[in-house]
């Protein structure tokens, strides 16, 4: 376990690890996997307890970490309750407050390679069950083959049939813009779901990714680990999915996130091209 004994008035001033307040580790089952899912949490308590169960049930063995933003509802305890259940390695990472995605996932993988530098690969995905954990094995199967894979709802075979048609143009449209905006850079740069949360990686792709100045929380980050996959060599392949609404909690969506995807295609397209 780390610690960090800082007070919480401090926190936002923190940068990396520092903004990690403990790591808890349990031993299931099983042996240890080359597979490990991150799944950020913040008020998540009955998602994890029902989403960890079901990730046992794979055809494959995986590890998880659950990155926690000190969720008041006790996240974090609730998927330690559930660690004997597992057949792998259960983390729990808990940060001091509320700092966003992108900085949860940053400080999630650096951790991960600092201290389990043996996972072959690293899944990203939601808590909320509109990743369907069925799909894994096959995103496993194309992150070992190409390196990255995106679980994309604007692929052939991708959908989002609990969306109302508002929010279908919100997002598909978000989606048109950023590749848009992006090619305008990269005439070949091919990713449809830009804003897609479920992929997963080689961990030497990763690691090439992680020395990118990453910019941006929510779509905007999201969009950017997949454009620089992309810069770096590896063009993440879209795997289509059934993307459902979740079925418990509240979505974290709001107006801030959404400007900044607006503005973040550009600055990836300059600073791309500033740097060739």
């Amino acid at each position: 376990m780390q610690m960090y004994n800082g007070s919480l008035e401090h926190m936002s001033s923190l940068s990396g690890l520092e903004r990690i307040v403990a790591v808890d580790t349990r031993i299931g089952r099983g042996q240890t996997t080359p597979i490990l899912i991150i799944i950020p949490t913040y008020n998540e308590r009955e998602n994890v307890e029902k989403l960890l169960p079901a990730l046992t049930q794979l055809n494959i063995p995986v590890d998880v970490m659950i990155a926690d933003d000190g969720s008041p509802d006790g996240t974090g305890d609730a998927a330690l309750a559930c660690a004997a259940g597992m057949p792998g390695r259960l983390h729990v990472l808990r940060r001091a407050g509320k700092f966003g995605l992108g900085t949860c996932y940053l400080d999630a993988f650096r951790w991960v390679r600092a201290h389990e530098p043996s996972y072959r690969i690293i899944i990203q995905m939601d808590a909320d069950f509109s990743h369907d954990p069925w799909m894994i094995p096959l995103l496993v199967e194309r992150a070992m083959a190409y390196g990255v894979a995106v679980g994309s709802r604007y692929v052939q075979g991708g959908s989002t049939p609990d969306w109302d048609r508002r929010r279908i143009v919100l997002s598909k449209g978000g989606n048109i813009y950023a590749r848009t905006i992006l090619k305008l850079f990269h005439p070949s740069y091919p990713v449809r779901d830009n804003t897609s949360g479920f992929i997963a990686w080689r961990t030497e792709v990763l690691d090439q990714v992680l020395q990118k100045p990453l910019i941006g929380d929510g779509y905007a980050f999201l969009t950017a680990l997949k454009f620089y996959a992309f810069c770096i060599g590896y063009p993440p392949t879209e795997v289509p999915i059934v993307f459902r609404d979740r079925r418990l909690g509240v979505s974290k969506l709001d107006s801030g996130i959404i400007r900044e995807a607006i503005a973040m295609p550009w600055r990836l397209g300059r600073a791309s091209r500033a740097r060739a």
